[in-house]
This record gives structure tokens, sequence and C-alpha cells, in this order.
């Protein structure tokens, strides 16, 4: 294996700079699957890595990136083999082990998942660690017990990675989907992924949270937290289900004991950062197929390996829409 071009987050004299360096092969981290990489995706916590934004990185030097999809070039376990076309996101990748920001990675093989059929490796970074975990929130509301025909789903953070993700999944799968947005510019953004209804968080005072008030939403998808979220556990339905996935509000939760005790409301902790097999797998196999996203290319925006740098400021700032894929390698 030649070198190969990274970039790499660095600490230095306490400030956190990422920029790209060359590697080889003795850099790599342990692992026994090495990957070719094709493609990888930006999230909020990677453009809070990379620009030190946030305290993400656990260890440094770190190469960025929580997502990568790609070829096997070596394996030594049994479940893989060269030319394997694979997808590996969550655990450590990208915060404490080297990600996919490089044209190679070397991770565990539990790490690893083989690419479902019907997905591409381009495809599968549309849907990245963002696509996973919004399916992965549906999956959980399903197994509390959510349909269709029990109520409106509202999605906060609506334009975001797994926000829009989650309004076009549920909204294929009939639910009638209220997103929550601040920016009223992109309210047919969100129609054409299928939002029945838009609510702009602006429209909300949440000075004035009630215990319990109207009883509105079957179920919900939360991006935010804080007192979006104490709003949302008080309008929740009997025996309604909340799927809570973000804090790009506030990670703290002001709120009663009312909903729960009272309406039965469920609060589901989705954490895709640790889910193992054969779960992890059985999400992937829902998103090549029925929770497929049927707006996934519409919400893709392609930048090249050299680009990467440039696009963090806009998930900082919360310009960010939609998904943003880098092409390290193709395929």
């Amino acid at each position: 294996m030649e070198s190969f071009k990274a970039l790499l987050i660095e600490e230095r004299d306490g400030k956190v700079e990422s920029g790209f360096v060359r590697m080889d092969e003795g850099q790599l981290d342990p692992g026994n699957v090495t990957i070719r990489v094709a493609y990888s995706s930006v999230n909020y916590k990677d453009a809070l890595a990379a620009t030190g934004a946030g305290k993400i990185i656990r260890r440094f030097p770190c190469v960025g990136g929580i997502d990568l999809s790609g070829v096997v070039v070596d394996s030594a376990d049994p479940r893989f083999k060269a030319g394997d076309p694979v997808i590996a996101t969550s655990f450590d990748i990208g915060v404490a082990h080297h990600g996919g920001y490089a044209e190679y990675a070397r991770v565990p093989g539990d790490w690893v998942v083989p690419l479902p059929a019907g997905l591409s490796l381009f495809d599968s970074m549309v849907l990245g660690t963002a696509g996973f975990t919004a399916a992965l929130g549906i999956v959980r509301m399903e197994e509390n017990g959510l349909r269709p025909d029990k109520g409106p789903v509202i999605v906060t953070g609506a334009t975001g990675g797994v926000g829009s993700l989650a309004i076009d999944m549920l909204a294929k799968l009939g639910y009638h989907v209220v997103a929550l947005t601040g920016k009223e510019s992109e309210s047919e953004f969100l129609r054409g992924l299928g939002a029945a209804e838009i609510l702009l968080r602006q429209s909300l005072d949440l000075s004035k949270i009630r215990p319990l008030d109207s009883a509105r939403w079957a179920g919900a998808v939360d991006n935010l937290g804080g007192d979006v979220l104490a709003w949302i556990a008080s309008t929740m339905q009997q025996g309604g289900t909340i799927a809570s996935i973000g804090l790009a509000a506030s990670m703290k939760l002001n709120t009663t004991v009312a909903p729960f005790i009272l309406r039965g409301v469920s609060l589901l902790g989705v954490d895709s950062g640790y889910i193992r097999e054969p779960y992890r797998s059985g999400v992937w196999q829902r998103l090549a197929t029925d929770l497929m996203p049927p707006h996934l290319a519409s919400l893709a925006r392609r930048i090249s390996f050299d680009e990467l740098p440039q696009v963090f400021e806009e998930y900082i700032a919360g310009r960010a829409k939609g998904r943003v894929v880098v092409e390290i390698a193709g395929g």
C-alpha cells in the first residue's frame, strides 16, 4: 500500500486543528479489516470534531469521519474477504479511531456491515450515520407500538440530515408527518420530502411549558433536546412514543413526570453508536428495502475530498441542509 491522503485532526497548544496529511499503512489503527474508502459523509459531529467547536475527539491525533463505505482490501475476519463492499459507521470511528476521511481505513470486523443488496456505496453514505439513526429511531418506535393509524408524528430539526431522512422514511410508510423547523424558507423543501404540515419553531412559546398540554402527537423524532423536547413530551397523545436522537438545541431536559405516568408516554433513547449485531445489520437491511427514502437522490450533495474542510462551517452555523457525501476514492 502506497502512502495515502487523510484529514488528520490534531491538538496543538490546546487548540484543535485539522488538515490534509500523507499517511502510510503503519499509521493505521489496529483492526482486522482494511478498507479502501470510496465515500464518507459529513455529520454535525464531524464538524464539531474537525473544528474543535465541540469536545468530540477522544484521542489526538485522529483521522476524522464517523462514516465510511468502501471495498475490503485485506481481512483477517472470516466474515469478510477482499473485494467485499462494506459499510462502517459508529463505535469509535472518527473520534478515537482513525475514520473515513482517508483513502484507507482499518477497523475491527465487529464494526463492519456488508453492503446490503439494493444499496450502492454512494447511497449508503447519503444515508450514513444520519440515515441509520433515523431508521433506528423509527424501528424503536414501531417496536413500541407506533403505527400510521395512531396519529401524527412530529420531527424536529427537520432540515438536518437525521430530520430530513426521517421525514422521507415516515412519509413513505404512510405517517402524517409534521416538520418542526426554524427555517420558514425551507417549507417547500420539507413538503417535497413528504411533510404534511410545517410548524415553525418560533411559533412556540417555550417559556410557558405546561406539565400536560393538548395531546397532539402519536410519535416524535427529536433532534434538538432542551425545551423543545420538554414541550413535545407535554403534547404527546396517550401511549405516545418519542425517539430522542439529538441535542442540537440543548442536552438539558427540564420537564415533569406527568406525561410519562398520566399519559403513558415512552421516551426512547436512540444510541446509534454502539448498537451491535444482528440489530445493526437488520436496520441496514430495512434501509435497503421498506425504509429506503424515496427522495434520497435529492437530499445528496457530492463534494470532492479537497472541498471537505470548507463545508464544516455550514454545520457549525446551522446552514446545512440534507446530506453531504465526500468522494474519497469513488466506486
